[in-house]
């Protein structure tokens, strides 16, 4: 069963630059470690310091191997260090979901 990774981050609206470039170290750093990343979401229209990243793992146990890999990995040490540096993240929560809509239907036709 895959597992769906939603990060649910609050930044600072005043360093979302800052964030733009956290996402894209981890768009080359995850990937790299082993989790599917579906991408990582900043702030464009209504709240400016809401922002979401979404990858897919196959279980809780390949997570705990993935988030061992990405410690190790340079740029994934890189990253942390930069936002523990740059404080752009005020909060960040995290849940692990599984799809319960699927089998997906056909798309109805107009």
């Amino acid at each position: 069963m895959t597992i769906t990774v939603f990060i649910r981050y609050e930044i600072d609206p005043f360093k979302k630059d800052a964030f733009m470039q956290y996402a894209r170290n981890w768009g080359q750093a995850i990937p790299r470690c082993g989790a599917d990343l579906i991408g990582y979401y900043a702030p464009h229209e209504g709240s400016a310091t809401v922002a979401y990243g979404l990858y897919n793992i196959e279980s809780l146990a390949a997570y705990e191997a993935y988030r061992v890999r990405l410690q190790a990995d340079p740029l994934g040490r890189e990253n942390y260090e930069f936002a523990r540096k740059e404080q752009f993240i005020r909060r960040e929560d995290r849940l692990f979901l599984r799809i319960a809509s699927t089998p997906h239907g056909e798309p109805r036709s107009a």
